[in-house]
């Protein structure tokens, strides 16, 4: 699946971006972070896996809402001076005009 790809790359990116947070962010943004941005893909798989509709529909909701909240995190980190995080952001509108777009393939009959 395409989305769950760009979104285990986008994983890849925040992790190398999160190196440079500064050490005290260790078990504050950088973890929950890192937590959120795994989360993305993880639903993505397991909801790929599930064979009713509901079930995968729950699935790609919880992974948008990882999404938006590392969305925030992105915005955080920039405003904090930790990074610039507008590559990361990028990545991260491509994850959800697909995640997007794969919720919708789901939720149409004979999909």
């Amino acid at each position: 699946m395409i989305v769950w790809q760009k979104a285990h790359a986008w994983v890849l990116g925040v992790y190398r971006f999160s190196e440079t947070f500064p050490p005290r962010e260790l078990y504050a943004l950088t973890s929950q972070f890192r937590r959120a941005a795994v989360s993305i893909p993880a639903n993505i798989a397991e909801g790929f896996k599930k064979s009713g509709v509901a079930d995968k529909r729950r699935f790609m909701n919880i992974a948008q809402g990882s999404l938006e909240e590392c969305r925030y995190y992105l915005i955080l980190s920039r405003d904090l001076g930790y990074g610039d995080s507008a590559q990361l952001l990028e990545q991260l509108e491509e994850v959800s005009r697909l995640l997007n777009a794969y919720t919708r393939a789901i939720e149409t009959p004979g999909s």
